[in-house]
């Protein structure tokens, strides 16, 4: 009978489907164009009948093998055709094929009639359809050895014709063929496994049977029953012994081939599947000669090869009983999978530290501190799978052991609950890493695995109020603050339900118990520190830090607790607090929190509005009494105002603006007396400085709140008129702070400004706020002047003209750069919404390439942005932008002919005298202070070029015209210091390197968010340079610059060269490394240079000048790269290595993932055995004479004897 799987006929227009038919073939049956047909209907193919997935797949193999019972040769052609069109090949093998030709044979043939149009075939193909081909594909080869193997496989035609084609698949050079053939033979291996491990058990129960039987008295044994124990015991082995044979051949044959395939998909496969048969038949498998394959290939070069590693891995680690057969090779692979936790693959890096915690779980000795301490780093990791796995391997180590409590004893609670010394240890481990100011993402890493333990906050107040028992220490004052954050960051967690910024994933629906987690969550919270918050304000009063903590706590309360629960004198202490903490500090984020805490309490939803109003109200009106009176003894004239009332002034109007930020305090009139004091300072001078800053931002709130008065729709025009008033007096005077002496001050002046000039432009009328028309201000032509001239002079400048005598540390640098980004944003953005004119533009575009590493983010935006406004105008400002850098470069070309002409003629009285012309250069120096900095180098460069080392070293007064010249040129035109954080302005990172190159260094910063941009070599049209290092040829004998390579080619970059000779076939993963270096090429020398050079043309001057530029800013670009890869490692190491915090893109922590070949396996494999290894499944449990297991194989020798290694072709 032809095989006929399910005949499943195609649906007909009624859309019913063809009935089943099994058993004899029908009545017309036959085969056309190797298609089933049955009266007159198609019926589909075996591959159809699997890609379909409609059907139960055992039903689809019991007809198979009905099939093959009646005329094997043609069920088997049809399972032959079925892996062919499995690969996507539209060839089909003849009747005459399969009886003729050999399998190498027919796989040629196929190979010419596959369909190579396009590269994808059933395994890769998308869509909804393929992408169950594959399970239901691996199903069909499960079942099919399932329900053969009481029969079938034994008869040395089936399994043995299946293996040889597969084997002979694998090995072709087209990828469709081999990829899927090594799918089939590994699930077809995986399937002998299982068959292997049914007969083992078989015949353990055989020999047990057997030996009961033995046992028994000679009258009462059946000697015919022994027989037949005997016989079936015989028939076992003789079944796995051809199992073993099968297993052998695919091993061999596929295995120890693919496993290294150039495809990683096909390496993955092999490496899932070993760890299957060492999960499945560990007797047989889970010995260091199957091991070894999966510790190598934890090497590979993509991730989800090595994600296979370590899915396979935890297999087996999961369970305790094998874990002393992991022994050796945990011993020689721990360090590997360690250092997986910095993969550059996420998946990978989740998957290695969860291996680590199953490794801990079984046995605490096998890692050392060492190897904790580089996982308990990733806590605060921005990637959130690495940090709460992280967090899961802190918690088993550090908090998995509590101390026993004794049964019928009443629970302890508080100070002396089990949980204290665990809180304990969570502060001590938060101080030691040295990550202070990351206590939410700790929090967050262990919410998972210790949510329990962190919601302990009785627990928590207990260590910070009550007295130490007798023998306990007590915490210190850094132990409290720590505890004090980690509380906060754990009440947050719990009200808001969602990861720190950073780590968010956007939002998540939560689920019905989530919310009622989080209610029962909020309610106890309350109920808690409604009573425990007073004291500890009491407490800790006049520490700022813990002060400020503390206080965030009322923003996360449920308010109607103070009423339900009857809190309301708690309440009142509260409020108490709050009070006398406004009073004793001036630190604004005291303050702040203050304001907030009150801007929390005030809601009108709840019944305690009124009581907090009244509390807030009577505060405020002391607070603006204060001011008031002592503004007017301030600013008394004919009296000279001493320190103490200038800082009586200061701290009330810190509390005032503070305050102000979130309430609105337009009955108290405090326009007027911020006006009259910062009027005052224009006048006088003297005004100190915070005065004058909180004086600015403190009238900015006042103008804001009274916009948002008015905008609210019910105005009157009086109020309309007095605003307008209002904010255009105020811009005046941010105007007139914008020269004053103190850099602060016009920071601050031109930050509100910018503020004031963005909301009160023309946008402010869109949106149907027509009436607001009065109050549009667009800045006239001297304020655009200003707001120019001041980002020109502070914020397009060194790094070194910034630091106003601070130290010269790098956080002090990061600082300064934040502060200038923002200043450049804030002008920016009157260019984006046409505040200022588009042209204004071009000071700002033309800085692009000469500070891009700092600001290239925001000038590109900024470029984009006006684009789209206006495309002519935008091209019309960078023509503009373009022309002023042309004429910066004829300046510097004009002086460039005047030191020709100087050092032109020689001197009559011959040579070591000054050249006939020099005193020329007293007229040039006149002109130097006119130059910029940049050019100031450019010109003192190109005089250099001009002298020799006698004419430096001459004090001659014939030479004081030369001397006069390089002193004007060098006054303030020293190399630029590096800003150590150019990286942080361009988008996005990649997370997590640990490798930088020079250069194009990519880095991240937290609180930036930005990666560094590639430096382009070829492109800079910057004048900041030099030629430091740049031979003294004239330029018209200028030679083409030698390109010799600026990085270092380590080993592993030039491994696999020698082998490539040998076979390029091979993937390179375990290639030997080349001894031999590739020579550098040598540097040309500096010619001599000469006195006299021949007149050069102006264009000649301008190539040559752009060249020389555009030469220096590579150089300066890849030493600021250097420079920053050295700070950007010393900040990895004090985070974690290779990972940013609150980054949006974590950059790759882990380049070189590959194994350095056989040089590295060397150290592995000392005085093992090189011999091809057999699969060699053990004898029953229990046989009297058992065979010992092999000895280690970590060893790649030991898989290849030399047929195998001849015959190991890889293709691509």
């Amino acid at each position: 009978m032809l095989f006929n799987p399910l005949l499943i006929s195609l649906p007909s227009q009624g859309g019913k489907k063809g009935k089943k038919v099994t058993g004899e073939k029908g009545k017309g049956a036959g085969r056309m164009n190797g298609h089933y047909q049955e009266n007159g209907m198609e019926n589909l193919m075996l591959f159809e009948v699997v890609k379909m997935g409609k059907s139960a797949m055992q039903s689809v193999v019991d007809d198979w093998i009905e099939a093959y019972k009646t005329d094997r040769d043609m069920a088997l052609l049809d399972l032959i055709n079925f892996f062919i069109q499995c690969s996507g090949c539209k060839g089909v093998v003849s009747g005459e094929m399969f009886r003729n030709m050999q399998n190498s044979e027919i796989i040629r043939r196929m190979t010419e009639e596959f369909d190579e149009d396009s590269g994808d075939y059933p395994l890769t193909m998308a869509g909804p359809l393929w992408k169950k081909f594959k399970g239901s594909f691996c199903e069909f080869i499960a079942v099919l050895v399932r329900q053969c193997q009481y029969s079938i496989i034994y008869d040395e035609y089936l399994m043995d014709t299946v293996i040889s084609l597969l084997t002979g698949l694998s090995d072709s050079q087209v990828r469709a063929f081999r990829h899927t053939s090594t799918l089939a033979a590994m699930k077809l291996m995986t399937a002998l496994v299982n068959v292997a491990l049914n007969l083992s058990i078989n015949m353990d129960n055989t020999q047990r049977q057997y030996e009961t039987e033995r046992n028994k008295m000679v009258a009462k044994r059946a000697n015919d029953r022994l027989e037949l124990l005997l016989q079936k015991r015989k028939e076992l082995q003789e079944n796995q012994d051809e199992i073993e044979n099968m297993m052998n051949a695919i091993f061999k044959g596929v295995f120890v081939h693919r496993y290294r395939d150039a495809i990683a998909e096909i390496r993955a496969i092999t490496i899932e599947e070993i760890g299957m048969w060492m999960k499945l038949y560990s007797d047989a498998f889970l010995n260091d000669s199957y091991l070894k394959y999966v510790g190598w290939t934890m090497h590979d070069k993509q991730g989800e090869v090595r994600l296979k590693c370590l899915t396979a891995l935890q297999g087996l680690y999961y369970n305790r009983e094998l874990n002393t057969r992991l022994e050796l090779f945990t011993s020689r692979f721990k360090d590997r999978i360690v250092s997986m936790t910095l993969d550059k693959e996420y998946d990978v890096a989740v998957q290695a530290i969860k291996l680590l915690t199953l490794v801990l779980h079984s046995t605490d000795e096998v890692l050392s501190p060492e190897d904790c301490e580089s996982v308990y780093h990733l806590v605060y990791s921005a990637h959130r799978p690495v940090a709460i796995a992280a967090g899961e391997f802190l918690f088993k180590k550090l908090f998995s052991t509590r101390e026993p409590e004794e049964e019928g004893a009443p629970k302890r609670r508080g100070r002396q609950s089990p949980n204290a010394n665990l809180i304990k240890t969570t502060v001590f481990f938060f101080l030691e890493s040295e990550l202070h100011e990351h206590a939410a993402y700790l929090v967050d890493s262990l919410w998972e695995s210790g949510a329990d333990l962190l919601k302990d906050w009785e627990c928590m107040t207990s260590l910070l109020l009550d007295d130490p028992v007798p023998g306990e220490e007590a915490l210190t004052d850094r132990q409290e603050t720590a505890l004090i954050e980690i509380m906060l960051c754990t009440v947050r967690q719990a009200a808001e339900c969602h990861p720190p910024v950073g780590r968010g994933t956007g939002k998540r629906v939560m689920t019905a118990k989530e919310k009622k987690t989080q209610l029962d969550d909020r309610t106890r919270m309350t109920e808690l520190f409604a009573v425990a918050l007073p004291p500890l304000l009491a407490k800790y009063s006049i520490d700022s830090e813990k002060v400020t903590n503390l206080l965030q706590l009322p923003q996360f309360f449920d308010l109607d607790i103070y009423t339900t629960g009857r809190l309301e004198k708690h309440l009142e202490a509260l409020l108490r607090q709050i009070r006398e903490i406004v009073e004793k500090h001036t630190d604004t984020e005291v303050l702040e929190a203050c304001s907030k805490t009150y801007h929390a309490l005030c809601n009108e939803e709840f019944t305690i509005f009124n009581r907090v109003d009244i509390a807030r109200s009577q505060l405020l009106d002391e607070l603006v009494d204060k001011f008031n009176r002592l503004l007017e003894d301030f600013l008394q004239e004919g009296e000279e105002p001493d320190d103490d009332d200038a800082y009586q002034v200061l701290s009330t109007l810190k509390r005032i603006t503070a305050f102000h930020n979130a309430h609105d305090l337009s009955q108290w009139d405090l326009f007027s007396s911020n006006f009259k004091l910062l009027n005052t300072g224009i006048e006088n001078g003297d005004m100190p400085e915070q005065i004058v800053v909180h004086a600015l931002q403190c009238t900015h709130y006042v103008v804001l709140w009274y916009l948002a008065k008015v905008s609210e729709g019910s105005h009157r025009k009086e109020d309309m008129v007095s605003l307008r008033k209002q904010m255009r007096m105020f811009c005046l005077m941010c105007q007139r702070y914008l020269t004053n002496v103190n850099t602060t001050v016009k920071e601050q002046a031109f930050t509100i400004l910018c503020d004031v000039l963005l909301v009160f432009s023309h946008q402010m009328v869109s949106g149907g706020r027509e009436q607001l028309e009065p109050l549009v201000y667009s800045p006239d032509d001297s304020l655009q002047t200003e707001l120019l001239s001041f980002i020109l002079h502070h914020v397009f400048i060194d790094q070194d003209d910034d630091n106003d005598g601070q130290q010269d540390d790098e956080a002090a640098k990061i600082e300064a750069l934040h502060k200038r980004r923002n200043l450049l944003a804030a002008y920016c953005k009157l260019i984006i919404y046409n505040v200022v004119e588009m042209n204004t533009g071009a000071d700002i575009f033309k800085q692009y390439m000469r500070y891009y590493n700092d600001y290239g983010d925001i000038i590109k935006e900024t470029m984009s942005k006006t684009r789209q406004i206006d495309k002519i105008q935008c091209a019309k400002t960078l023509i503009l932008s373009l022309q002023q850098l042309y004429v910066g470069l004829v300046h510097v070309c004009i002086y460039a002919d005047g030191i020709e002409f100087a050092f032109k003629e020689p001197s009559p009285q011959g040579e070591g005298n000054p050249p006939l012309h020099l005193a020329f250069l007293d007229i040039l120096s006149e002109f130097s202070s006119k130059l910029m900095r940049q050019d100031k180098r450019t010109v003192h460069m190109y005089l250099e070029r001009f002298m020799t080392f006698q004419m430096a070293l001459q004090r001659d007064d014939c030479w004081l015209p030369l001397i006069s010249y390089r002193n004007s040129l060098q006054a303030g035109g020293d190399d630029d210091t590096m800003s150590v954080v150019s990286g942080y302005s361009s988008r996005g990172s990649s997370v997590r390197s640990k490798k930088t190159k020079a250069a194009t260094p990519t880095a991240t910063v937290a609180a930036a968010k930005r990666r560094l941009p590639e430096v382009e070599e070829s492109s800079s049209s910057s004048a900041d340079m030099s030629w430091q290092h740049q031979s003294m040829q004239t330029p018209v004998m200028m030679p083409s610059p030698h390109l010799t390579s600026t990085m270092m080619r380590g080993p592993g970059d030039m491994r696999g060269e020698a082998k490539r000779g040998r076979d390029d076939s091979y993937i390179g993963v375990y290639a030997l490394p080349s001894d031999s270096q590739q020579q550098p090429h040598p540097h040309t020398l500096p010619q001599t240079p000469q006195l006299h050079q021949t007149p050069i043309d102006y264009n000649t001057q301008v190539t040559w000048m752009l060249a020389q530029r555009q030469q220096e800013e590579v150089r300066q670009q890849q030493e600021r790269a250097m420079n920053y890869a050295k700070l950007r490692t010393n900040l990895q190491q004090a985070i974690r290595r290779g990972t940013g915090l609150m980054e949006e893109d974590e950059e790759p922590i882990v380049e070189d993932v590959m194994m350095s070949s056989e040089g590295r396996m060397e150290d592995l494999n000392e005085g093992m055995d090189f011999d091809t290894m057999d699969i060699d499944l053990p004898p029953s449990k229990n046989r009297r004479e058992r065979s010992e297991l092999k000895p280690d194989y970590f060893d790649p020798g030991s898989i290849m004897d030399e047929s195998v290694s001849n015959s190991l072709l890889l293709y691509s």
